[in-house]
């Protein structure tokens, strides 16, 4: 009975440490304006049962609605609608070719690059796996048409990874800077 108790305790407590960071995936994958803050639509005992819409609200908006369904940026003459884009890279050199040919044309404001993540997947009917780079390039939403071509006419790969994310809230100086570090 005290091993039973005592893996239970240990399994709860590492499930605890896991649900912020998939949370905060969450958060960061799929945007403040689709998480939905009603507890009405929780299954008690899960980790979705406990609502954190009153928190994010006073953390992440300065004019929460009343309704408290979703947390969304406020369009200002001072910003301008803007994403996160996801492109992958096969190595280092490559991702700051692109990244320096990408800030350089004002075709974004900032791209990270985040070295060593493990792509799978499916290539020609068979299950690749691949070490590579991420480049999260930072843009006003109007720039992606150009940004992809951009991607596509200098990336090695066939069909390279272009993904888009919508930036639904942040601050409002970051996305100002955004918007005056590219192009119209």
């Amino acid at each position: 009975m005290a091993l039973s108790l005592s893996s239970r305790i240990g399994s709860s407590v590492l499930i605890r440490r896991r649900l912020p960071i998939v949370g905060a995936f969450c958060v960061l994958s799929l945007g403040f304006s689709t998480l939905s803050f009603s507890s009405s639509s929780f299954k008690p005992g899960c980790a979705q049962s406990y609502s954190f819409g009153p928190l994010l609200r006073s953390k992440f908006s300065s004019k929460a609605s009343s309704s408290g369904e979703t947390i969304k940026m406020e369009e200002s003459s001072k910003t301008v609608p803007s994403i996160v884009v996801y492109v992958t890279v096969p190595n280092r050199e490559a991702g700051k070719k692109l990244a320096n040919s990408i800030v350089q044309e004002k075709l974004a404001a900032c791209v990270n690059i985040v070295p060593g993540i493990e792509s799978v997947y499916e290539w020609e009917g068979k299950v690749q796996s691949d070490s590579e780079e991420l480049l999260i390039i930072k843009t006003r939403q109007s720039l992606l048409e150009s940004l992809t071509e951009h991607v596509n006419a200098n990336h090695e790969y066939d069909v390279p990874e272009v993904i888009a994310l919508p930036i639904t809230g942040g601050s409002d100086k970051y996305i100002e800077w955004l918007k005056n570090s590219t192009r119209n």
